[in-house]
């Protein structure tokens, strides 16, 4: 436990240090700031005000860039440190492999998560300060949905950078990652949909093994309880699971999925040729 304690603190000071940390920063910090001097927290939209629609617009720009960001950095972790010779240093101090690379996680988590969080907080703690209407229960599952949502494809980075043998094919095998899953969105399932005559149900349950699609979907049911905007698909997803059903999945089923690539991570980095 102190040597993973030590490796996370680790990571953490120098993620703390990287470039990539400050842009980050600035851009979650700074789409905060934006909503919130084009006055999105004050408009009125399908009968909600306050900070309702900071927070849905916040969710919506969040699944755009979180992914992505968090692919690009993390798929150099294990890699970057092979392609940069650290583990012939590393093998050479008593600490085990499972410290470093769970340590290496966890760390790479925080640093990931905690600039989202803290940007919701302040937004959070400003509207709180103008007596804005805060929507508590919505901000505790948007922060669920956020939490999972970078587990997720920090589990998925992880697993790739575990796999790939320079840093370069990691951010290349990164970038296909996120564009399969954002074009299996609407572009791929469709065009399945129309191609091989899928039934409906079976296209929609299909396009929910997508962490994405799963995340973008919970993120409407929030202020669309009925899922209006999605048409007739809604009532596929209402029927087999649900409202609280469906919010309770959102949270699980990305948590799974990060999970499972990094365990699976973990054993591709145990049993690969490490110097």
């Amino acid at each position: 436990m102190r040597h993973l304690l030590l490796t996370m603190l680790s990571d953490i000071t120098e993620s703390l240090r990287a470039r990539w940390f400050m842009i980050y920063t600035a851009v979650f910090g700074g789409l905060v700031a934006l909503l919130f001097v084009f006055g999105l927290s004050e408009s009125r939209i399908l009968g909600f005000m306050g900070l309702s629609r900071l927070l849905t617009t916040y969710i919506q720009l969040c699944m755009a860039i979180l992914p992505i960001f968090v692919l690009i950095t993390t798929v150099r972790s294990v890699a970057g440190d092979r392609e940069a010779g650290v583990f012939e240093y590393l093998l050479s101090l008593p600490i085990s492999l499972g410290a470093w690379y769970w340590g290496k996680l966890l760390g790479r988590f925080l640093v990931i998560f905690m600039p989202v969080f803290l940007a919701m907080l302040a937004a959070a703690g400003w509207a709180t300060w103008e007596e804005i209407p805060v929507p508590w229960s919505e901000f505790a599952y948007y922060t669920g949905l956020l939490l999972t949502l970078a587990w997720c494809f920090l589990g998925i980075g992880m697993l790739l950078s575990s796999v790939a043998r320079s840093a370069d094919v990691a951010q290349g095998a990164a970038f296909i990652v996120w564009l399969t899953l954002v074009l299996f969105l609407d572009i791929i399932l469709l065009g399945a949909l129309i191609k091989e005559h899928l039934p409906a149900e079976t296209a929609i349950l299909l396009s929910l093994t997508n962490p994405l699609q799963v995340f973008r979907t919970a993120a409407m049911m929030l202020f669309d309880r009925q899922l209006v905007l999605l048409g007739p698909s809604a009532f596929v997803i209402l029927d087999n699971f649900g409202q609280v059903g469906y919010m309770v999945y959102a949270i699980v089923y990305p948590l799974v999925v990060g999970t499972v690539c990094a365990v699976l991570g973990y054993w591709a980095f145990r049993r690969g040729d490490l110097p």
